[in-house]
């Protein structure tokens, strides 16, 4: 396969997958922000949905204040921000394009006709809650048709390979960064742990990665802030976990190395991140530091990204 075919095939699964993660932020902080104040206390959440998405810095050279409006405009529909709602399906289509014979009609489709009604969405805008909660389900659906697709239809080859090492690496981004904005930014420091504002937050947490009715089957217990973190980073069983992540990263990058004949720094340093996650326990992680846990893996996600870049896309 040519690298620039790999290369579109790779962001294009990055991109609907970053769309779906905004659409889920964004849901999960209004349900927060509906609650009274007395139970979401001082915390600005739209301060902490920027954070999440890690736009925060360039939010504040367009926006002066982080309010609903303003967030919601700037995650769903700014030009100004690469990583919008509205650019990452823009993004995904022009990708497609590009690889068009690769995609089976099926995934041409998903992506094609959200781009339409996209520009229909954006053109109407979004006045009211029922109205951005359509285009948020819309989003969440359009991602979901895509990954169907793709997993159904798709050869098991180099091309589907390709695409889920995108979607498995923007995926364990997405988790981890959600998950250190928890520990590090968003509970204030004087809130105690399992107080009301530290519950709705977990489970509004829970809720931007579809784990909340996953965490009740697998744990059967409130919400424990120790538990959330179990369930998120070492849990295999999840999709979303990063350990789930990292047992797809592996496999797949294995499989392309099969086909290709040649093993490489990709697969080694995905092998590496794979095994520290399997030798950890969530006493080690909470005794050397839930943030700097969570840093750490994010800095090695992140190379593992540039050394797949080097090593099959450019």
């Amino acid at each position: 396969m040519l690298s620039r075919t790999a290369e579109n095939l790779y962001w294009l699964a990055r991109y609907v997958e970053r769309a779906e993660y905004l659409a889920r932020t964004i849901d999960a902080t209004l349900r927060v922000t509906a609650l009274p104040a007395a139970y979401i206390g001082k915390t600005n959440e739209w301060d902490s949905a920027l954070l999440t998405a890690g736009v925060a810095t360039t939010f504040y050279q367009t926006y002066e204040e982080a309010n609903e409006r303003n967030v919601v405009d700037y995650l769903s529909f700014s030009a100004d921000n690469p990583s919008s709602i509205r650019n990452c399906i823009e993004a995904a289509r022009l990708n497609s394009r590009s690889v068009r014979t690769a995609l089976t009609s099926e995934m041409w489709d998903t992506i094609n006709s959200a781009w339409i009604e996209l520009q229909e969405v954006w053109s109407k805008g979004t006045s009211t809650r029922e109205d951005l909660a359509k285009f948020l389900r819309f989003v969440q659906e359009t991602s979901l048709r895509f990954d169907g697709s793709a997993y159904r239809t798709m050869l098991r080859n180099d091309a589907y390979w390709f695409s889920r090492l995108g979607l498995h690496l923007e995926r364990a981004d997405n988790t981890a960064r959600i998950l250190d904005v928890k520990y590090h930014v968003l509970l204030p420091e004087e809130e105690h742990v399992g107080g009301p504002l530290d519950f709705y937050q977990w489970s509004s947490i829970l809720r931007s990665v579809s784990a909340l009715t996953a965490y009740h089957w697998v744990y059967r217990e409130t919400l424990k802030p120790w538990l959330v973190a179990d369930l998120l980073i070492l849990n295999g069983t999840l999709p979303r976990s990063l350990a789930s992540c990292y047992d797809n990263l592996t496999r797949n990058l294995d499989q392309i190395g099969v086909a290709y004949g040649r093993q490489g720094p990709a697969q080694r340093h995905a092998r590496g991140i794979r095994n520290r996650l399997e030798h950890s326990n969530m006493n080690d992680i909470f005794q050397h530091g839930v943030h700097e846990f969570i840093q750490e893996f994010i800095s090695d996600n992140s190379r593992l990204g540039e050394i797949i870049t080097k090593q099959y896309l450019i």
